[in-house]
């Protein structure tokens, strides 16, 4: 086994995504035989997954409907284990409960006025990503909340991984290279992606980041307009169709308690790194708004690295007399340049792991974007528990992007691939929700739509030093691509018995792929087109049985189909969809558990995935990517997250993922011969990562220190590269404080990351060619700024 005997991990920020827990009123005590039960069945369940299913055999054809029949098919089988399980839960919680609510004694009442007390103290967490506005602790799935603070004090806001490492079950890894996105996997759902993001559902202010083909971006996303972000993980087809092995939703903060505010941040750092950002925002009788600007330039850690971001988001929330309430957002973002340094081989690492990619350089290897969306959204909710909400959205969006990839018929060391991309996406979202009888108990139905088009005018030509020839001769491919995808759901609430959370859904998904060949060149029409069509499912418990212990347990499946890029990716080089990449389909058991003590709380779960048909991306080559379908995948891990406020000054948070992904069934077929990859490690991401943080409140100031540490990885589906872990970890320090007069107020902030000067890996890009997979993260960096702020008299 070849070992490249670096390290990988990206920086952590310091705090756990564990929220804050609402201290309830219980009069229950735990009932280890109950859970036991439930365990048990969940247990069962997870045995019978491993029994071998049928894999669906795809006929290669251009033009054929693909349907997810095995999905279908195995969720109808495992519905009667499923209602057995849920059915003997509810038994044993029928049974139980009254007897335990018949305990009540004079000591429980003074414990009782003792958690009441603690209640008032702590308010409850609210979440809508389940697409109900729902309370975190009675969810029956793995959510995660990430505040304002933890966005921002002390932080540099520029990128995902500021904001999200904090959280159990995601791993962000930061290649440091703004041509293309940081790669988030959620349960190793995502750990495909090269560039861009795979597998995971990202929405900001309720409008999907995502296309209807799966694959998402962050282009209008910037840290500092940001109020909150709501993780959540597991499988949520069901609840967001396409691609959702995990979901994100970003919410822009419209927090303004003063007529007119202004603020200004300004950032400077290493590496060339500058960032200002201002942000006004207002309220007048029934409206809220804000408008902010932003831009980032940085020269880069790594040779031909530069980037220019440049980003503008307006909001808006207007509250109309007859009860309905509008958001308008509008969001403009321009990146102009962002150079790809490309990845290095493990020689060139130890050479000067600052480098770039030679053929990268010689070939002008680098993106250019330009995006707007605009949205509007109407919403009512009426006395009696009714409410409803439409969302209708629009997204422009340009990319021009030289790549590195050899042109067929050609071996010259400057001559690349340019490649453009003119975007239209159109959508609208449709929610509706009724309380089926009085009382908060009462099952509560909801129902949707959600339904997207994106057209891609996709054109591939030759480029010399990142430059386009004007010569018509040199056209690669050049071909529409529309997407299609319709998906109606449904979804039940319901409290049976006192603290017990029901919640079921299911959605069926139709997606059209169309390509519509305008290169004709190679007397080859490779028009053509492909359906594919999936159910899916969820069915989750939740026991709010103390503030100490409220278990959960869920069953859910996902689907996802290849993306465009993915589809288009042909070995032969031919136009078209390649008519052999299918979906995949997913399906998902957990058990989990949350709860407060004292000062302290905690969430924890196990879970266990199994994907049929996963995709997996085989080889990447000169900055293209080549995907194919393996036989079966399982993932399945362990997440603890904590949370303790040690005393009035000081707290303290952790998080741990240990994760096992595999490949259970994965033949690559090799002419007469065939490679098998049985048993092995799915690459590009660790199977543990550990953080720890603690923030102390000192003179006025607060200091933040966290130490990341992550183990090692597999750069390749053969495990023959091995990137090492961040050893003793990666830490970073932040300083931050605040003062004002009157109404004028700052706020200087300061922060090293990788303080220990650790040299590691921040990802890899999985399958490189030629050994080509490591992309260094940077050595000791600092950063300094201070936010400037201004209201007006009330």
């Amino acid at each position: 086994m070849q070992h490249i005997n670096q390290l990988s991990a990206p920086d952590r920020d310091r705090r756990c995504g564990c929220d804050v827990r609402c201290a309830r009123l219980s009069e229950e005590r735990w009932s280890g035989g109950v859970g036991r039960e439930g365990q048990a069945g969940f247990c069962e369940i997870m045995h019978e997954q491993c029994i071998n299913t049928q894999r669906v055999h795809r006929k290669s054809l251009v033009r054929r409907s693909v349907r997810c029949g095995t999905a279908d098919a195995i969720l109808l089988d495992m519905l009667p284990r499923i209602f057995r399980l849920l059915r003997s839960a509810l038994v044993a919680i029928v049974t139980i409960h009254p007897v335990l609510a018949a305990q009540g004694t004079a000591a429980d009442s003074a414990a009782r006025a003792a958690r009441a007390d603690s209640a008032r103290r702590v308010a409850a967490v609210r979440v809508t990503i389940t697409r109900t506005d729902a309370q975190a602790d009675a969810a029956p799935w793995a959510v995660g909340v990430v505040t304002t603070s933890q966005l921002r004090d002390g932080r540099a806001t520029l990128g995902v991984d500021e904001a999200l490492s904090s959280v159990p079950g995601v791993v962000v890894s930061n290649r440091y290279n703004y041509s293309v996105d940081q790669r988030i996997s959620i349960r190793g759902a995502g750990a495909r992606a090269n560039f861009g993001m795979r597998g995971v559902k990202v929405l900001l202010d309720g409008v999907p980041q995502s296309l209807p083909d799966g694959q998402s971006q962050l282009t209008n996303i910037d840290l500092g307009d940001i109020a909150r972000v709501e993780v959540l993980r597991g499988s949520a087809s069901s609840l967001y169709g396409n691609g959702s092995g995990g979901v994100i939703a970003f919410t822009t903060d419209l927090s303004a308690s003063d007529p007119f505010a202004t603020t200004l941040r300004t950032t400077a750092g290493s590496f060339g790194l500058r960032k200002w950002q201002s942000r006004s925002s207002g309220r007048t009788g029934n409206m809220v708004g804000s408008l902010s600007m932003s831009r980032t330039t940085v020269d880069g850690a790594r040779q031909y690295s530069n980037a220019d971001l440049r980003q503008l988001m307006a909001a808006t929330d207007w509250a109309l007399a007859n009860g309905v309430t509008l958001a308008l957002r509008a969001a403009i973002a321009e990146t102009p340049v962002a150079l790809n340094p490309g990845a290095l081989t493990a020689a060139e690492y130890a050479k000067n792991r600052d480098s770039a990619a030679a053929i990268n350089v010689a070939r002008g290897a680098s993106r250019a974007i330009s995006q707007n969306q605009f949205s509007l959204r109407a919403s009512h909710d009426d006395p009696a528990g009714r409410s409803w909400a439409a969302t209708a959205y629009v997204v422009r969006r340009f990319v021009d992007n030289p790549l590195a990839t050899t042109p067929a018929g050609t071996s010259v060391a400057t001559v690349g691939t340019y490649s453009t991309i003119n975007r239209w996406v159109t959508g609208v979202r449709l929610d509706a929700s009724q309380p089926l009888g009085a009382g908060p108990a009462a099952p509560r139905l909801a129902a949707g739509l959600d339904a997207q088009q994106s057209t891609d005018i996709r054109r591939n030509s030759r480029a010399t030093g990142g430059h386009p020839s004007v010569a018509t001769d040199t056209v690669l491919l050049f071909q529409d691509e529309i997407v299609t995808a319709i998906g109606p759901f449904a979804q039940l609430t319901w409290e049976p018995v006192r603290r017990v959370h029901l919640d079921a859904g299911a959605r069926w998904d139709q997606l059209r792929f169309e390509a519509r060949d305008h290169f004709l060149g190679d007397k080859v029409d490779n028009s053509g087109a492909r359906s594919m069509t999936a159910a899916t499912g969820h069915l989750g418990v939740s026991w709010s049985l103390a503030a100490v212990f409220s278990p959960y347990a869920n069953w859910s499946s996902a689907f996802e189909t290849p993306t465009t890029t993915e589809l288009n990716a042909r070995p032969d080089g031919a136009g078209g969809f390649n008519p052999d990449l299918g979906p995949q389909r997913v399906r998902t058991v957990e058990l989990g558990a949350r709860g407060r003590a004292g000062l302290a709380s905690y969430t924890f779960s196990v879970f266990e995935s199994y994907a049929d048909d996963a995709i997996i991306q085989y080889l990447a080559t000169d900055g293209r990517s080549f995907f194919r379908n393996a036989g079966r995948t399982r993932h399945r891990g362990v997440e603890l997250g904590l949370q303790w406020q040690i005393a009035s000054w000081l707290s303290a948070t952790g998080g741990w993922t240990e994760a096992d992904y595999r490949f259970v069934r994965y033949i690559i077929p090799r002419g007469t011969a065939a490679d098998t990859l049985n048993g092995k490690y799915e690459a590009g991401v660790p199977a543990r990562v550990v953080r720890v943080g603690v923030d102390a409140r000192v003179a006025g100031a607060t200091v933040s220190v966290d130490n990341t540490w992550s183990d090692a990885q597999f750069a390749d589906d053969k495990n023959t590269q091995r990137v090492d872990g961040t050893g003793p970890g990666v830490l970073n320090v932040r300083v931050s404080g605040s003062g004002g007069v009157g109404t004028v107020r700052w706020s200087p902030f300061a922060g090293v990351n990788n303080a220990t000067n650790r040299a590691y890996v921040g990802a890899v890009t999985i399958n490189g060619a030629s050994g080509r997979v490591l992309e260094p993260a940077p050595l000791r960096n600092y950063y300094l700024g201070v936010e400037l702020g201004w209201r007006a008299a009330r």
